[in-house]
């Protein structure tokens, strides 16, 4: 099958916009707990009403404070219910977020906020701020800087306090379903981040078919504890759908302490990437095998994987059922109730799953709903829904929908998802969707029932372990411009860092020996673990992790004895890195950065 759509599910009014449910669900449901906030350690409910009481008020100050309706405001901080809360006033104002990861650097910072034309920015806390006092002087269009942690919010609520309400009514008028709501800047294969627009009826529209495909999950008794980075659309996506369907959410960005919070907060459904899945099954068993009970957990394991692969088939028989049932009391209901004891369903995204972890989950009673998307389709391009799952497959295409592959097995999309365009970047903008289809850069097959596979990745974006993209030139570029390196190829695809291959300059390297103090002709296939060698490299990585965030940085390095070349194979004759001949002839080279994890 090469094409195939899903058709719309809903249809939005020509005035609607992102916060109306906000204010709807305070007016039709006040009472209702739609977030649980973290206050001293304590879980404290919000109601609708609380929580379009508190928006107000922030959209106020941010009126007062001269944001007017299309202005851009920043917003860099790690998941919180703030971060909700400001990203609700910003399209309360009228206004735009761009959001910032909370790790970005400051030349990041400068970018997101400079390109995007930022007239103010919500930042989380002292350091967040010091980043941005850094750049201040290189951004003259952005006049205010609230910090959350040193009283911004209540500085904002107080500045918005003789703002009528009749000026926060305008605001909302002014928005339709074609305005933009956010600028989301995603890396890509050269040179800057491009700024993707999505607009209200991007997010409106998907969030609001969540609960449509997925009513298990987004419903007014579900709940979810988000510990993914509201900065990425994927969890962006999850706060709308949950607003939407009044489904209760809490925030988390500290992984070490996420299982006590699972206990305490109870969540029926998770959002995660693979690595998170991958985390709790190897803690798992290897806890148990620790404690003397691995045959068990094995068992356990295969009757799971069994049991779930039986369930595709439309038959389990007896004697697995029993199995099942006798692992469940031993094993399965431990690992939900380090869940919280509630989760039933989880979505991930971001990277692919893995069919083996994917049915292990299943047979544990956990069922993981494995989904595709970019930043330019809002996330959501494909999802495997309760009613409709095939494990390994990240599913049928989303609500109003349409999914082809290309000649060359590209995934090509189109519909009510697909992003407006690239900020002030029409030749970008042209070359991904001009042809009327986006253009995702992967590769994939779509089944005879419309279940889509992704199979490769046509463009250099890697994906680590944990989801998170990281375009290898800006790295690479970085690096090479130090006069000992001669080539380097950044690595992580599915890995749980980033980390890097290097190569020397075999005509610089006698120099630098020299002016060292060393002998000039020692070999460069000598010098791959020579000290001050390495020293040196550690400095230019140093250098290049300055222009990425952490989670982007690399973290381990390796020299390699011999250089990359056209006559080798590893270059082209445009002295392009041919990436693929370098990968499967330095495979052992790149699995020894990960050793020991």
């Amino acid at each position: 099958m090469q094409e195939y759509s899903t058709p719309p599910v809903m249809e939005l009014a020509p005035d609607a916009s992102l916060v109306d449910s906000v204010f709807e669900h305070a007016r039709t449901t006040p009472d209702e707990v739609v977030f649980t906030r973290r206050v001293d350690g304590r879980w404290v409910p919000v109601t609708a009403k609380e929580f379009s009481t508190e928006v107000s008020a922030l959209a106020a100050g941010l009126v007062a404070g001269g944001v007017q309706a299309g202005d851009r405001v920043g917003l860099m901080s790690k998941t919180r219910y703030e971060w909700t809360l400001c990203d609700y006033a910003i399209w309360t104002a009228g206004a735009v977020t761009v959001p910032i990861y909370e790790t970005s650097s400051a030349e990041q910072v400068q970018w997101n906020l400079g390109d995007s034309g930022a007239v103010a920015v919500l930042v989380e806390s002292p350091g967040h701020q010091q980043t941005f006092e850094s750049v201040r002087g290189e951004l003259p269009e952005v006049k205010s800087v609230w910090q959350i942690d040193a009283g911004g919010l209540e500085e904002l609520a107080a500045l918005g306090r003789d703002v009528p309400e009749s000026s926060l009514a305008e605001r909302r008028a002014s928005l339709t379903p074609d305005s933009l709501a956010t600028i989301i800047y995603t890396s890509g294969t050269t040179g800057r981040p491009k700024g993707c627009e999505l607009t209200h009826a991007n997010l409106l529209g998907t969030g609001r078919s969540a609960s449509v495909v997925l009513p298990e999950l987004f419903n007014p008794q579900g709940a979810t504890l988000l510990f993914l980075p509201l900065a990425h659309v994927f969890a962006r996506l999850i706060q709308v759908a949950c607003v939407e369907s009044q489904a209760r959410m809490g925030h988390t960005a500290d992984i070490k302490t996420l299982l006590p919070d699972f206990a305490a907060f109870q969540p029926t459904f998770i959002l995660s990437v693979p690595r998170v899945f991958e985390k709790v099954y190897n803690s798992a068993k290897q806890k148990a095998h620790g404690d003397g009970k691995g045959a068990i957990f094995d068992r356990a394991e295969a009757t799971a994987i069994a049991y779930s692969e039986a369930l595709d088939k439309g038959s389990v028989g007896f004697t697995l059922t029993l199995q099942h049932k006798l692992f469940d009391k031993l094993v399965y209901s431990k690992l939900r109730a380090a869940l919280g004891g509630k989760v039933a369903w989880a979505v991930s995204g971001g990277a692919p799953l893995g069919a083996r972890l994917g049915h292990f989950f299943r047979g544990i009673g956990v069922t993981i709903l494995e989904g595709y998307g970019l930043t330019e389709t809002t996330a959501a391009g494909a999802v495997n829904t309760p009613a409709q799952i095939k494990i390994g497959t990240v599913g049928r295409p989303s609500p109003g929908v349409t999914v082809k592959i290309a000649e060359d097995g590209e995934i090509l999309m189109s519909g009510e998802n697909v992003y407006r365009g690239y900020w002030r970047n029409d030749g970008a903008t042209e070359e991904s969707k001009g042809s009327g289809w986006f253009s995702t850069g992967d590769i994939g097959e779509l089944d005879d029932e419309g279940f889509l596979r992704i199979t490769g990745r046509k463009k250099e974006i890697i994906v680590t372990a944990g989801g998170k993209n990281v375009a290898p030139a800006v790295l690479e570029d970085r690096l090479r411009a130090h006069p000992l390196v001669s080539q380097c190829m950044v690595v992580g695809d599915q890995k749980p860092y980033i980390a890097c291959l290097v190569t020397l300059d075999a005509e610089a390297v006698p120099g630098w020996l020299s002016t060292h103090g060393r002998e000039a002709g020692t070999p460069v296939a000598e010098l791959a673990d020579d000290p001050e060698i390495v020293a040196e490299i550690q400095k230019a990585v140093d250098d290049a992790n300055k222009a990425v965030s952490k989670a982007e940085a690399i973290r381990k390095f390796a020299i390699l004895p011999v250089d990359w070349t056209e006559e080798g194979g590893q270059m082209t004759p445009s002295l392009k890195l041919k990436r693929s001949v370098v990968l499967k002839e330095f495979a052992t080279d790149v699995e020894a950065l990960y050793v020991g994890h």
